[in-house]
């Protein structure tokens, strides 16, 4: 549940089912000029590891380092390269020894400020550094503020496919503070709305009409607009994450769109961004629940208008054959065969004959589903 505040809101994610403490969500306007104070509360360290991209480290990065010394707090940055291909074991091997040259101890607290991959990478190397020590998230993209840095998954990819290797660490605090949004190009924005869009798909009709209704608003980053979506967002997936911690129920449903856009993004090498993929990946996977009679008829239409309206694709080019096997990699198949959570209309997943939240598709159907989704020569 939201609880507002003065200004912004905070949401509570419950974490205690992985015998690890819950969390506090902060979602207000100005929130990174009060860093220092919030970290310290929350996450009491010896020392503090600031791990961002090189493409914020000197504005965003170093307004966080900053306001931590400014806090009193021992602090030091450490800038790496954030796309998508650098997410690998050898970027975490790289900030893991940096941090022992730097002689971080099991006192110490990892500060991940940026996107979804530093997010990941970050929350790994404090996954794993001695042992496991705390961090922070301060995710600076729609699309982590929303989702990667919610619920505690992190992780590398490798060249079988994203996220296989990782671990579950729940962060102290997220500190989000939309005002870092404004310097963004239009396309990061429309990474977020997609996972956006994907919360209202599984869980609330009324949001993904509310999204609908104000998307010239999100598009212009109103401020008002943008704060309720993000907080919606947040609250959407702390239910469903505070319920099931691993992913061994419920919380499957938040892969929607995701089983066939990782296979999209590994065929890209990486070259086509997350939220296109998502939006791509929403739309076939909701045709296939159409096709094998799970998903109410029109329901792939109503998310592809809504995705367009968004400036998102809806169909891009790809190699049936080739997604078929990257797929199969997944880690949401089982004996070789990818699994899908599917929609059973806007706003709920549907359960297959055993209760369970993914379904198993055949082959074929899922094959000629997709050659019917492709269009040729369209990578974006």
């Amino acid at each position: 549940m939201i609880a507002r505040e003065r200004h912004g809101a905070r949401i509570r994610v419950d974490a205690m089912a992985i015998a690890a403490p819950g969390y506090d969500v902060i979602v207000r306007h100005g929130a990174l000029a009060e860093l220092g104070e919030r970290i310290a509360a929350a996450a009491p360290a010896a020392a503090y590891a600031v791990i961002t991209p090189h493409s914020i480290h000197e504005t965003v990065g170093a307004r966080a380092l900053a306001d931590l010394r400014a806090a009193g707090l021992h602090a030091e940055l450490l800038a790496f390269d954030d796309r998508e291909v650098n997410k690998t074991r050898e970027t975490w091997a790289a900030l893991t020894d940096r941090m022992l040259e730097l002689r971080f101890g099991r006192d110490s607290c990892v500060v991940a400020v940026g996107g979804g991959v530093t997010g990941d990478v970050a929350g790994f190397v404090a996954a794993t550094y001695m042992r496991g020590i705390p961090f922070v998230q301060v995710p600076t993209t729609l699309l982590a503020m929303i989702d990667a840095s919610i619920g505690g998954k992190t992780g590398v990819d490798t060249h079988a496919g994203k996220n296989l290797v990782g671990a579950f660490h729940s962060p102290a605090v997220v500190v989000i503070d939309p005002s870092v949004l404004e310097t963004l190009p239009a396309l990061h924005i429309q990474s977020g709305l997609a996972e956006a869009v994907k919360h209202g798909a599984i869980l609330d009709a009324a949001y993904f009409e509310w999204i609908a209704s104000n998307a010239r608003d999100l598009l212009a980053l109103d401020a008002s607009a943008l704060e309720h979506l993000i907080a919606r967002s947040v609250e959407l997936k702390a239910g469903i994450v505070s319920a099931d911690p691993r992913e061994d129920g419920r919380r499957a449903i938040l892969n929607f769109g995701h089983t066939i856009a990782h296979a999209l993004e590994r065929y890209a090498g990486y070259t086509m961004s997350h939220g296109a993929a998502v939006s791509v990946g929403m739309c076939a996977e909701a045709a296939v629940g159409e096709a094998v009679g799970t998903t109410n008829a029109g329901t792939a239409q109503a998310l592809r208008s809504l995705l367009s309206t968004l400036g998102l694709p809806t169909r891009s080019g790809f190699d049936p054959a080739a997604l078929l096997d990257t797929m199969a990699i997944d880690k949401k198949s089982r004996a070789a065969r990818p699994r899908f959570a599917l929609l059973r209309s806007i706003g709920e997943c549907a359960v297959d004959t055993n209760g369970m939240w993914t379904h198993a598709i055949d082959s074929q159907v899922l094959k000629r589903v997709l050659e019917e989704t492709a269009v040729a020569h369209d990578r974006v």
